[in-house]
């Protein structure tokens, strides 16, 4: 049996390095006609090798893999077009959480990078206000000082700020996804800005008015924890595209690009439909005089809701079997 596998594993690799390209929203349409081809030959093969796994070993292992990787290559061959409605269940409760758990070192770096600008701002703007000019926060000063409570203009017109602020957030998103394709360096630069420009906001606030700073931390406490995730979720799109060009592994940077080009694009329209919610939380419950509780309650619980969904929904018990 160590001999059939090592005759056979080339083409399992194989399959599902073809099975990984039909990820995207075109599946099988999105490959070239030789590789649809192949697919179909390979997946007769592992059909076959699945039967001879069957009667003639008790690797239970080695069957469970086998039928799996047949199951998902039936499946994406004689799959029927046209899915409508299921197509976007299946990214909602598939695509979307499955791409986040497989590139999320690329979202926590992004995490990381914001949040220590931000508390880096924020310590040096606190203990010098000369350094909030430097950053460009010489307006806040004035704002404070003359107790303009600049968020509150958007609970006399809900609807427009609301639009205004998701047409906003989507345009940070869009921006740190976009930047990424130049080495990474462009989404980690749009991290750092908005450190330092969220950090150095609150460190003026709270150096001139404690009650000022509570009065804008109560502002985006319920929204807060599902924007900068989203924040975070695009940057790390930006990023994998930008890696898969310094280091495409085994695949040609065409091939990279391609086949990481759609995990981000999945990421980024996830993130775009996510801050609609921000959007709306942002525009209506955030600037209103609703009791700070209602606040906090709701960005714990959208923020604990969107962790949970992402590292949960669309995990499956498959068995794996390791084939280099």
């Amino acid at each position: 049996m160590n001999r059939f596998v090592e005759e056979h594993k080339s083409n399992w690799k194989r399959l599902e390095e073809l099975l990984a390209k039909t990820e995207g929203v075109k599946g099988l349409r999105g490959l070239p006609r030789a590789e649809v081809r192949e697919l179909g030959e390979l997946y007769r093969r592992a059909a076959t090798d699945l039967a001879i796994a069957r009667a003639e070993t008790r690797d239970g292992k080695l069957i469970n893999y086998l039928n799996n990787l047949v199951i998902r290559s039936h499946g994406k061959i004689y799959r029927a077009e046209g899915q409508g409605l299921n197509l976007i269940v299946d990214f909602f409760t598939k695509d979307f959480p499955q791409t986040f758990r497989k590139n999320r070192r690329f979202v926590a770096t992004a995490a990381v990078v914001m949040i220590g600008f931000s508390v880096l701002s924020f310590v040096l703007v606190y203990n010098d206000l000369m350094f909030a000019d430097v950053i460009g926060l010489g307006d806040v000063r004035y704002q404070v000082l003359n107790k303009n409570y600049w968020w509150l203009s958007l609970n006399e017109q809900n609807q427009v700020g609301s639009v205004d602020i998701l047409t906003n957030n989507i345009q940070v998103s869009l921006t740190a996804f976009a930047l990424g394709v130049f080495f990474c360096i462009g989404s980690l630069l749009i991290l750092a800005f908005n450190g330092l420009h969220f950090g150095g906001v609150l460190a003026v606030c709270y150096k001139l008015d404690p009650s000022f700073g509570n009065a804008l931390l109560e502002f985006v406490v319920g929204h807060g924890f599902i924007e900068f995730f989203c924040i975070f979720i695009a940057s790390g799109a930006g990023m994998i595209i930008g890696y898969a060009i310094i280091n495409p592994g085994d695949l040609s940077r065409a091939d990279a690009l391609k086949q990481k080009g759609l995990e981000a694009t999945k990421l980024v329209i996830g993130c775009a439909c996510i801050l609609v919610l921000a959007g709306i939380i942002e525009g209506f419950l955030s600037p209103s005089k609703l009791p700070i509780w209602i606040k906090v309650f709701t960005g714990i619980l959208t923020g604990s809701t969107m962790l949970v969904y992402l590292m949960l929904v669309g995990r499956e018990d498959q068995p794996e079997i390791t084939v280099r």
